[in-house]
């Protein structure tokens, strides 16, 4: 009888995990997959908004390349390219220098695109100089005859 009572005695071996260990590693889990979604989601959302303000840039950036000097009256205008709405301003930049003929007057020209993304607008701004375009000789003007 000794024998069977000892057998008794004897601590069972565990064969596999149980509930509470499953629960816990199935919770570590979710969460470790719902921060790799949560990290994912976000990156595409950031290449999206980069996308978008690349264009915004490369729109700012042609309409500044579209002229090489503005008129004496100013530069002035708006439109629409895509869903992003631009308008150009300049006026004239005070250099502190005395005019001189060979000097050009300079005028400060400020470029502004708006756009929205989903409920937030966004916006960007590009400044810089461009000369006065001068009018022109009339010496150099003049058509030989003949």
């Amino acid at each position: 009888m000794r024998a069977l009572s000892s057998l008794s005695q004897r601590p069972r071996r565990q064969h596999g995990m149980t509930l509470l260990e499953i629960l816990v590693a199935l919770s570590i889990m979710a969460i470790s997959l719902g921060m790799i979604y949560r990290a994912t989601g976000s990156n595409a959302r950031s290449v999206g908004d980069l996308d978008r303000y690349q264009y915004a840039v490369q729109l700012a950036q042609s309409i500044m390349d579209s002229r090489d000097s503005v008129y004496e009256s100013g530069w002035n205008e708006s439109g629409q390219s895509n869903g992003y709405q631009w308008s150009v301003q300049s006026a004239p930049f005070k250099t502190g220098v005395d005019e001189s003929p060979n000097i050009p007057v300079l005028h400060e020209v400020h470029i502004s695109v708006n756009w929205a993304e989903g409920d937030r607008p966004r916006v960007f701004e590009l400044t810089t100089l461009r000369a006065q375009r001068r009018p022109p000789d009339p010496a150099e003007n003049v058509v030989p005859a003949g």
